[in-house]
Order: C-alpha cells, then sequence, then structure tokens
C-alpha cells in the first residue's frame, strides 16, 4: 500500500493562478478576457478559466508565432 499523497491538478484557475500557470502578469491576464483571447466560465460572480481554455490561449499564441 502506497503512503504517497495524490495531488489534485487543478480543472479550474482564477485569473491570478492563469496568471502563475502562464508567467503573465493579472492585468495581461484580464485584458487577454476582455479582448476574447482568453475564455472563461462564470460561476455566480466568479469568473473562472478552464485549463481547457488556457490550452486553447496557447495554441493561439503558437498559431500567431507562425503565422
Amino acid at each position: 500500500m502506497s503512503t504517497a499523497t495524490r495531488v489534485i491538478e487543478p480543472l479550474l484557475y482564477t485569473p491570478a493562478e492563469a496568471a502563475k500557470a502562464l508567467r503573465l502578469s493579472r492585468s495581461t491576464i484580464f485584458e487577454e478576457i476582455r479582448l476574447g483571447r482568453l475564455r472563461t466560465v462564470q460561476i455566480g460572480r466568479c469568473r473562472r478559466i478552464p485549463t481547457e481554455y488556457v490550452e486553447e490561449y496557447i495554441d493561439l499564441l503558437k498559431s500567431e508565432s507562425t503565422a
């Protein structure tokens, strides 16, 4: 039996967590959200960024850098 603790990866990021994960500033994250380049979901008054939307944003950045 293993005694190692299991790490649960987040499925939703706060804008601050997404900024940290992407190594960007919070203001850049909010600007990208405002421009529609980084999609979010709304839960009550909270805005969250699903991990798949972070991956989509990375793909967008990659495609722009090769264009």
